[in-house]
C-alpha cells in the first residue's frame, strides 16, 4: 500500500490530527493536491444556504472566485445583500450573486424559494447545503418540527427535491451538504428524532440532526445511481467559526490555534463541485478529498433498512411526493 495512505489512515484513527489543521495540511502535502483551475466554474450556478457566515461564506467565496453564478439563499436579505456586494468585484457584478430569502426551517418558505429559483435560474449546476442552527431550548416551527431538525434535514430535502429537475438538466447536477464530524459521538434515536423525550440539549440536537442528514445524502445516492444528479456529504473538520465559537466555548478556546480556516474546512466542497472525478456515484462521506467511514461506533450506525425508513419519514414530515421513489426489492 501506499504509504500516504498508511499515514492519512494514522492520522484520522487520532481525530485530532485529522479534524484540526495539522491533518489538512499535512494531507494537503502528502497528496499534493491541486488547486482548481481558474474559471473552472464559468458558466455554472451554484446554490448556497447559509452563505452569510461561516463555512457557508467560505463556500460562496470560493465558488465564485472559480466564476460560478452564486444564488445566496438566507433569512436576512440585509446580509445577503452585504455579501452579495462584497463578493462582488466589479461594478454591476451583483448580477451574479442573486440572493433568495428563505428560513430553511419553514417548509412554506422553502418552497417559496423553489419557486423563486425555478422562475428566475435558466440553469442550477451546484447545490451547497451549509444552513445549520444550534438551539438553546427546544422550539417547534410553524410546520409543528424540531427547529434542528427542520433546519438541517426536512427543510433541506424540500429544498433539494424542489430542485431536482434543474440539477438533472444540467446533465452533471451535485448536491453537497456540510455536515460534522460531531456527529461520530452519537446515535441518531429513530423513534425520538425531534427531541420530545428527555431533557434537551442543542449541541445534541445538532450531531443527531447532522448524522440524520448524513444518512438520508446515503439514501439519495443509492436511490439517484446511474442518474446525472451526485449527491455526497463532506464534513470540514475543526473550523474556526462563529457557530463553533458560541456554540461550544470551551472548546474553543482550547484548541483555537489549531482549528481550521473556514476556507481549509470548505476545500473539500470546493473540490466536490468542481472535479470532474470528484464524488462519482454519490452517497459518500469526504474529509479532505477521502471518503470517509460514516461510523466510528458500532452504536451509532444505521442499516439499510432503518435509512429507508428514515427517508420515508422525512419524506412524510415534508409532506411532499416521494421525489424518487424506491424500487421494489426483489426477494432472494
Amino acid at each position: 500500500m501506499d504509504l500516504r495512505w498508511l499515514v492519512d489512515d494514522a492520522l484520522e484513527i487520532t481525530v485530532v490530527g485529522s479534524f484540526s489543521r495539522l491533518g489538512y495540511q499535512a494531507r494537503r502535502r502528502l497528496f499534493g493536491w491541486h488547486d482548481p483551475r481558474p474559471g473552472s466554474l464559468v458558466g455554472r450556478t451554484a446554490l448556497v444556504t447559509g452563505p452569510t457566515s461561516g463555512l457557508g461564506r467560505a463556500t460562496a467565496v470560493s465558488l465564485a472566485s472559480l466564476g460560478a453564478r452564486v444564488v445566496l439563499v438566507g433569512r436576512s436579505r440585509e446580509r445577503l445583500s452585504a455579501t452579495a456586494a462584497e463578493l462582488a468585484q466589479r461594478p454591476g457584478d451583483t448580477e451574479r450573486f442573486p440572493v433568495v430569502v428563505a428560513d430553511m426551517s419553514s417548509l412554506a418558505s422553502v418552497r417559496e424559494a423553489v419557486a423563486t429559483i425555478e422562475a428566475s435560474e435558466p440553469r442550477l449546476d451546484i447545490l451547497v447545503d451549509s444552513a445549520g442552527a444550534i438551539h438553546a431550548e427546544r422550539t417547534v416551527t410553524e410546520d409543528g418540527l424540531e427547529a434542528t431538525f427542520a433546519t438541517m434535514v426536512v427543510g433541506p430535502f424540500v429544498l433539494i427535491s424542489g430542485l431536482l429537475p434543474m440539477l438533472e438538466r444540467s446533465g452533471d447536477g451535485r448536491v453537497i451538504t456540510v455536515v460534522s464530524g460531531g456527529m461520530y459521538g452519537q446515535a441518531l434515536p429513530l423513534d425520538d428524532l425531534q427531541f420530545e423525550q428527555g431533557e434537551f440539549n442543542g449541541t445534541l440536537a445538532y450531531a443527531r440532526a447532522k448524522r440524520a442528514a448524513t444518512a438520508v445524502t446515503r439514501e439519495w445516492g443509492r436511490r439517484l445511481r446511474g442518474r446525472a444528479v451526485r449527491v455526497n456529504a463532506m464534513h470540514p473538520g475543526w473550523a474556526d467559526t462563529p457557530g463553533l465559537a458560541e456554540s461550544l466555548p470551551g472548546f474553543y478556546g482550547f484548541m483555537g490555534p489549531l482549528l481550521r480556516t473556514p476556507a481549509q474546512g470548505i476545500e473539500t466542497v470546493t473540490w466536490l463541485a468542481s472535479h470532474p472525478e470528484a464524488g462519482l456515484g454519490g452517497g459518500r462521506l469526504y474529509l479532505d478529498r477521502r471518503e470517509r467511514p460514516f461510523d466510528r461506533l458500532p452504536s451509532t450506525r444505521l442499516s439499510a433498512a432503518q435509512r429507508r425508513w428514515l427517508w420515508e419519514e422525512v419524506v412524510r414530515l415534508a409532506g411532499i411526493p416521494d421525489p424518487v421513489p424506491d424500487l421494489p426489492r426483489r426477494r432472494d
